[in-house]
């Protein structure tokens, strides 16, 4: 389903037969590459309040490019993970990829919208490269086209069934509930506000760069007044630290990243590893930036005013340094749960060192005070 600022809550569920989260208790369940991460979010007065988290690994290979290779591997993990956690709530929020997931925004002439659904269709039919039978289709009326007061703006999102289905399945198979399908920039958009609200002027009309840095995959959005202007997955992630580490050290992958995560490695790691793969990641998302400029008009976005860093990988040291002396640009990394309170049983420090790779799932955590 699609996020507030793209599409209120839509129709992929009902149409999968399970409707909305109902504003009931909601597990944010993000599967990654490499782990199954959950948040479990409440109200705390006016707060918010983080009540649970928890990031469980992944058997290797489970998953790849997003796909579901070993959907058994992924319900076990899922179900192990749900009982580590502690939580009583059994209803979740799961996200699809961005790749997988067809996003476009069209016009419809505003004296047609009582035939929305079959408008929609029609111009589905000619961007999606799928039968539409074979997709879940959902939209939203953004409002009056800013280019012509005689069309609506509508956002058309679709995905492959086959796709929704063996999530959906993987969450249900490790005995919980699948209530809401959302997208994962989508839901890393929902978490973004939470890192919003607190900048001046709430962050309105201001350019922010979101760079999410997984283990294969660097995903960037570029985001202005809670719109989505430009998407860019780059094929670089913290998983090629990592093999370079086991290359290097002769030590096992599972060595290597706890070694990378609690800066336990021999001498020379930083000056021969670290620092290089920094500087080249670095690069990357300065390259990320210059498609932008080249892509949207520049005369309407002069440049990107800050650029947040998420993921695992963010934390990585020295990189938002890194980026910001090449960009020039104000870097910081991304915290979604700054302004929530914190239930007793969450260690804060641990949980700085979690909150970026939890973007997406914070997101959908979010999706339960819809």
């Amino acid at each position: 389903m699609l996020s507030d600022k793209l599409g209120m809550p839509a129709g992929w569920l009902a149409r999968l037969g399970m409707g909305g989260s109902g504003g009931g208790s909601l597990l944010g369940l993000d599967i990654s590459t490499t782990s199954v991460k959950f948040v479990e979010l409440s109200r705390a007065g006016k707060n918010i309040q983080i009540d649970r988290y928890l990031i469980e690994p992944l058997p290797k290979d489970a998953v790849s490019d997003g796909n579901l290779v070993d959907i058994d591997a992924v319900a076990a993990t899922i179900r192990r993970g749900w009982k580590r956690l502690g939580s009583p709530v059994r209803h979740a929020a799961l996200a699809l990829p961005t790749p997988m997931a067809i996003y476009k925004k069209i016009l419809i002439p505003a004296l047609q919208a009582d035939d929305m659904e079959g408008m929609v269709e029609s111009e589905a039919s000619q961007i999606i490269p799928f039968p539409l039978d074979e997709v879940n289709l959902d939209y939203q009326v953004l409002g009056p086209s800013p280019a012509s007061a005689d069309d609506l703006e509508v956002l058309l999102c679709a995905a492959r069934k086959e796709k929704v289905d063996e999530r959906v399945a993987s969450v249900e198979m490790a005995g919980l509930s699948a209530r809401v399908v959302d997208v994962d920039s989508f839901a890393m958009m929902t978490a973004f506000e939470q890192i919003q609200y607190q900048l001046p002027d709430q962050g309105m009309n201001q350019t922010f760069a979101l760079f999410d840095i997984g283990a294969s995959k660097t995903h960037c959005s570029v985001i202005r007044n809670g719109q989505q202007l430009y998407y860019r997955e780059q094929a670089i992630g913290g998983h090629q630290l990592t093999r370079d580490i086991q290359r290097r050290y002769g030590i096992s992958l599972d060595e290597a990243e706890s070694g990378k995560r609690m800066m336990t490695l021999p001498d020379g790691y930083e000056s021969e590893l670290l620092h290089p793969f920094v500087d080249a990641l670095a690069q990357e998302i300065q390259r990320a930036l210059q498609f932008f400029y080249t892509t949207v008009s520049v005369s309407q976005y002069l440049r990107v005013d800050y650029i947040l860093l998420a993921g695992g990988s963010s934390m990585l040291s020295g990189l938002d340094d890194a980026v910001a002396a090449r960009t020039q640009i104000s870097t910081m990394i991304a915290n979604p749960f700054t302004s929530m309170v914190q239930s007793p049983s969450i260690r804060l420090k641990e949980l700085l060192l979690d909150a970026p790779s939890l973007f997406v799932a914070c997101g959908l955590a979010l999706r339960r005070f819809d």
